[in-house]
């Protein structure tokens, strides 16, 4: 299940009760990785190429540059990827500490992609809960694969 993040905004005793703000950015947790791959969704790694040197790959998942990721999944773009073919393919974002990938997924749902998110804890949540070959699952990574092996 996708979460979105809640904002807490706290209040004195004597104040108003506290208020809670729903925050425009959907978040997708490491134990939801699976289930989200296997149901279609494309994990895009956006870590530096310093960062998968340091921490390792991400089997299955496409690399591509912070600064290059809103030309890549913008479905009208001209440097649009092939996987890219409406504003509701399902997207999710890892960084590697998942802080850089927040902000990047708000910056693609102001463009129009309705279905993006980023991975909570990013690379370093994935590798924890020894997920890091749950994205090899993907419909896209099974294709590719075909592909490749049927020539």
């Amino acid at each position: 299940m996708r979460a979105a993040l809640l904002s807490v905004v706290s209040a004195s005793p004597v104040a108003a009760p506290v208020v809670l703000h729903r925050l425009t950015v959907e978040r997708t947790y490491p134990t939801e990785l699976s289930t989200a791959v296997a149901r279609g969704a494309v994990v895009v790694d956006i870590r530096t190429d310093a960062e998968r040197t340091a921490q390792g790959t991400l089997p299955g998942a496409l690399a591509i540059a912070a600064d290059l990721v809103a030309e890549r999944l913008d479905p009208t773009g001209p440097g649009r990827l092939a996987l890219a073919v409406d504003h509701d393919v399902e997207w999710i974002l890892v960084s590697a500490d998942g802080a850089r990938s927040h902000g990047v997924v708000a910056e693609l749902q102001a463009q129009g992609l309705r279905r993006v998110t980023d991975l909570v804890g990013g690379y370093d949540a994935i590798r924890a809960a020894r997920l890091v070959e749950a994205v090899t699952e993907a419909r896209h990574v099974a294709q590719d694969v075909a592909r490749v092996t049927a020539h």
